[in-house]
């Protein structure tokens, strides 16, 4: 069996799409058809992708994300023209939820961000829940989360996947692309023929109701079973 890397799109509050893709991986894995070695992800796909690292099954990170609607996290910033909310509340549960630092997690873990610079970036150490926040900290709505020192932001507006960074620290390996359709941030751009890439659709989602959550998530979770499935993990498609 040939472990893939996992790699987590950005996409507006997609927690169900990526949370449905993990229910349909977590089969093949159940099954032994299919392993995954490290993971990356980038805003909503670094949320899920870390509670999932830390070994949290997809649907209870779903009903911990669906708990309650996005605005209850946010706080009023002091600094309101670097952003109008703040990422305190987040970044206060996810210590709660998440080992201290990324490189406590069991795999190999990338968070994709806006450096100070104004460059993207990956996070592939230090502390995990400010580098999380930071990964959805979207400019203007969001003030930066500051990481040993120094803002940074939300990596989905420079580069929704951080594959190519990733690979550049990882090397080519069989890779899985999960790619929610964009609402904001650059075109993802081509990708390289040898990843495959599950498809889902945006997530409809607003900071007061994330919407069908699990209803979402069901639809992420079939579209990675007929992905997935065209790979050698055939007990995949048929644990569905």
């Amino acid at each position: 069996m040939i472990a893939h890397d996992l790699v987590l799109s950005s996409g507006f509050l997609a927690f169900g799409r990526h949370c449905g893709v993990l229910d349909a991986i977590e089969d093949g894995i159940a099954a032994g058809t299919f392993a995954v070695d490290g993971i990356c992800g980038t805003s909503s796909g670094a949320m899920v992708g870390a509670l999932w690292a830390a070994g949290w099954p997809a649907r209870r990170i779903a009903d911990e994300l669906s708990s309650q609607p996005p605005l209850r996290w946010m706080a009023f910033s002091g600094t309101p023209w670097r952003g109008l909310f703040s990422m305190k509340r987040v970044i206060a549960h996810l210590d709660q939820l998440l080992p201290p630092r990324i490189e406590d997690l069991p795999r190999p873990f990338g968070v994709g961000v806006v450096r100070p610079d104004g460059t993207a970036g990956l996070l592939t150490a230090g502390p995990l829940a400010p580098a999380v926040a930071a990964s959805c900290a979207m400019p203007v709505v969001f003030t930066p989360v500051a990481i040993d020192g120094a803002p940074h932001h939300d990596g989905g507006a420079l580069d929704r996947l951080g594959l190519t960074a990733w690979r550049a620290q990882r090397g080519v390996r069989p890779t899985v692309v999960h790619l929610v359709r964009r609402s904001a941030g650059p075109e993802s751009g081509p990708l390289p023929e040898d990843v495959t890439v599950v498809h889902s659709e945006r997530s409809g989602a607003t900071f007061f109701s994330l919407g069908d959550l699990h209803g979402q998530a069901e639809e992420s979770r079939l579209s990675a079973v007929e992905t997935i499935g065209s790979l050698d993990v055939p007990s995949i498609a048929s644990s569905g």
